[in-house]
């Protein structure tokens, strides 16, 4: 019988709990194994002879990174050993047993899975790890791991643009330990939450199985956090089944959500863009009390300071300072007399003069004066209908209402907080990819339900009149089938809640236009602000402010440190604690498709 055919019950040294060493197993394996993976080790707890030498090596994990102990025996047993250090995790061991089963992954059309090669490749892997909430690791780690038997990088590579949209980690347990099993384990599968290509979790699985089955291994296993319902749903799908197979970890910051109640009532209530302040507060002591979950209202209190937030907005605005946002109109012509860039506008009267501007600019933009979320804004206004329409729509939102000349480029954000540049990122429009199959219809509510997933329903593209023109102005009717790997933008704005994505540009800034967002901050006065431009590359200088915004959202600029800057601002004597880190990251091994 060969190894990879061998029988379940032969599968006794992890998952089985044994009080005395089993010698006829453990006589020919590597002693006390931790594999350095960049973000933390994983250590094999069936490698340890005791459990006294097994908390030793888990209590050598280092400040703001994540050890694994998997594979242990009488896991009750070793946390009595360190009850305030340790804790068992709440998470799930799968197995896919290989046996006879055909694990090629056929034709992987528009994703290609290959090995990581480049510098490239692993600084690639680190930007899906920051997106997905995880912990990064050296690049250096990443690329010595993939040079020896016992790693494997894969990536998923997008065939039309090369951009890396996904990542999975496997490891050769008979590699790492001379394990008796010929075990292998899969690690940190994510899955860029901008890309609009399905199925890229199920081919980096479906890949890393045929890797290992091919090595001659005889299953591969993963951990994955209980509540993970897509992640798990995608294991099962594939036929992965559970075992008794136990995970220790340390009581450290990245850990708390798994081991420590719930800290405050209705916090599990916030939308992200409160609850990535709250945890930013949490991991620096500072007390935190939900005022009103729905609307995003928290009290923030640290060493007798008191403040109210509601998401990025604190006390620290003040009335004025928001109404300068709030109003677009106001925000135009204070930004225009102090010499930025904007559109040419006016105010929507219902006249004459209305038209005769349409026809100066030949396009335009028509908004509420006051507004969020991109409610109400129709882009591409060319006719004299499709003005009256437009104004119409906004005057739904605001009575008050904004026409702008259209100006063609990329839609940037730059989050500016204290008045200096925390995050830059291109927002782009909800796109969907063709499958050959699918009609349009079908493709977005299939695209929009992934947005929701990856954004905890703060992204989603709405079935309404909006995009159903967007369609039909890209000559395209909705029933209609959309050739494979055609992309399709089915929105005309970047928001966020209508579909829209994130790409973070920090790095590629170019000075004129961080210098152009900090000293819009100034002139409106404002301590945490979003402005809004719209331009033609980060790393050239042409731009127009197009808005600014009051209570911008802190959520999705991974990996810049949008939460730190904010608490650094609030409460300035905490910013000596450790920052940083995503109470995310203990539960993200997995970001399934």
């Amino acid at each position: 019988m060969s190894d990879r055919n061998r029988p379940p019950h032969e599968d006794r040294l992890s998952t089985r709990s044994w009080d005395a060493r089993p010698d006829d197993l453990t006589e020919d394996i590597r002693e006390n194994v931790a594999l350095e993976c960049g973000w933390g080790r994983l250590i094999f707890g069936q490698t340890f002879a005791s459990h006294d030498e097994l908390v030793a090596e888990i209590s050598r994990e280092e400040a703001g990174r994540r050890d694994i102990c998997l594979y242990v025996r009488e896991p009750h047993v070793l946390v009595s050993r360190a009850p305030q250090e340790l804790f068992i995790d709440p998470s799930h061991t799968y197995r896919l047993r290989f046996d006879d089963r055909d694990l090629a992954i056929g034709d992987e059309g528009l994703v290609r899975v290959r090995a990581i090669e480049t510098d490239a490749d692993a600084h690639a892997i680190n930007r899906i790890y920051a997106a997905a909430g995880m912990v990064t690791a050296p690049v250096e780690v990443l690329l010595d791991n993939q040079q020896t038997p016992t790693f494997v990088y894969l990536v998923a590579e997008d065939t039309e643009t090369g951009q890396i949209i996904g990542t999975i980690t496997g490891v050769d347990h008979r590699e790492a330990f001379n394990d008796p099993e010929d075990g292998t384990s899969l690690w940190c599968l994510a899955v860029d939450p901008q890309t609009s290509r399905p199925g890229v979790g199920r081919l980096l699985v479906q890949a890393l199985a045929a890797r290992c089955q091919a090595a001659g291994r005889a299953y591969l296993d993963l951990s994955v956090v209980h509540d993970n319902a897509p992640a798990i749903s995608l294991y099962e799908k594939l036929g992965f089944q559970r075992v008794p197979v136990y995970c220790v970890k340390r009581k450290n910051p990245i850990n708390e959500r798994l081991f420590a109640a719930t800290p405050s009532e209705g916090i599990d209530d916030l939308n992200i863009y409160a609850r990535i302040v709250a945890d930013e507060a949490f991991r620096r002591g500072v007390k935190v009390r939900v005022i009103d979950a729905e609307s995003g209202m928290l009290e923030l209190s640290h060493g007798g300071r008191v403040i109210q937030t509601r998401e990025a907005l604190s006390e620290l605005t003040n009335a004025v300072a928001m109404s300068r946002c709030d109003d677009k109109r106001l925000t135009r012509r204070l930004l225009a007399d102090a010499g930025l860039n904007v559109p040419a506008g006016r105010v929507a009267t219902g006249d004459e003069h209305d038209i005769e501007f349409l026809s100066d600019v030949g396009e335009a933009v028509v908004k509420p004066a006051r507004g969020e979320q991109g409610n109400g804004i129709t882009v591409g206004v060319r006719t004299d209908r499709e003005l009256t329409e437009a104004v119409t729509l906004a005057e739904r939102f605001c009575p008050d209402v904004l026409i702008e000349a259209c100006v063609n480029g990329q839609d940037l954000r730059v989050l500016v907080i204290d008045h200096q540049v925390v995050a830059a990122a291109v927002r782009k429009p909800a796109i969907v990819v063709g499958t050959g199959s699918h009609t349009i219809a079908e493709l977005i509510a299939a695209t929009s339900r992934r947005r929701s997933a990856v954004t905890q329903g703060e992204s989603s593209i709405p079935s309404d009149e909006v995009t159903f023109k967007t369609v039909r102005d890209a000559g395209f009717d909705l029933e209609e089938v959309l050739p494979t790997g055609v992309e399709l933008a089915v929105r005309r704005t970047a928001n966020l809640h209508t579909g829209g994505t994130i790409h973070d540009v920090t790095s590629k800034l170019h000075p004129t236009l961080a210098e152009a967002a900090v000293q819009a901050s100034r002139v409106l006065d404002i301590p945490v602000v979003g402005i809004d431009l719209l331009i033609q590359d980060p790393a050239e200088t042409d731009y127009v402010v197009i808005e600014a915004n009051e209570r911008p959202g802190l959520a999705n600029h991974e990996p810049q440190p949008t939460a730190a800057r904010f608490l650094d601002l609030l409460f300035p004597s905490t910013r000596a604690l450790p920052q940083g880190w995503s109470p995310e990251a203990a539960g993200a091994d997995h970001r399934a498709d």
